[in-house]
């Protein structure tokens, strides 16, 4: 069996944020998180509040609805692009209810690296959180070991 390029340790201590306006989005993706063995899990229920916990966390990740009142996850993800330098790669995670080919299309163009539909399998949304995560991790160390290649 190959090496495997990162401790699953170093993914399971990354920090993410989950923004959900649904209370109990919140609570079960905060579960799932638990039960896979994340520890640095930070939850928001206020969209308006999201683009200053963002920057004030970096978050290795973040968990992103669309579909909420004051800020959407669309005007997020244009928040979060704006904020992060051009190098910078902190993977989004677009968990929604609005299946139509022209969120998923939008999400993606906004800068989201992945999207699931609500109701999602939980099993598959564990397993894109820790590639996520991964990659992240990667780039991570390759932009440490080469500043001037990315």
């Amino acid at each position: 069996m190959p090496a495997q390029l990162i401790d699953p340790k170093q993914i399971l201590a990354r920090r993410i944020l989950v923004i959900d306006d649904e209370e109990a989005n919140v609570m079960l993706l905060r579960s799932i998180l638990q039960r896979e063995g994340y520890t640095d899990i930070h939850c928001l229920t206020q969209s308006k509040d999201a683009l200053s916990t963002y920057i004030d966390l970096e978050p290795d990740l973040v968990l992103l609805d669309l579909m909420m009142p004051e800020v959407d996850g669309f005007q997020l993800l244009e928040a979060f692009s704006r904020h992060d330098a051009a190098d910078e790669f902190r993977p989004v995670l677009v968990l929604t209810a609005d299946t139509t080919i022209q969120a998923r299309r939008k999400a993606l163009a906004l800068g989201a690296k992945d999207f699931v539909a609500k109701p999602f399998d939980v099993i598959e949304v564990g397993l894109r959180i820790s590639n996520l995560l991964e990659t992240r991790l990667l780039y991570d160390r390759l932009r440490a070991s080469t500043p001037s290649a990315i």
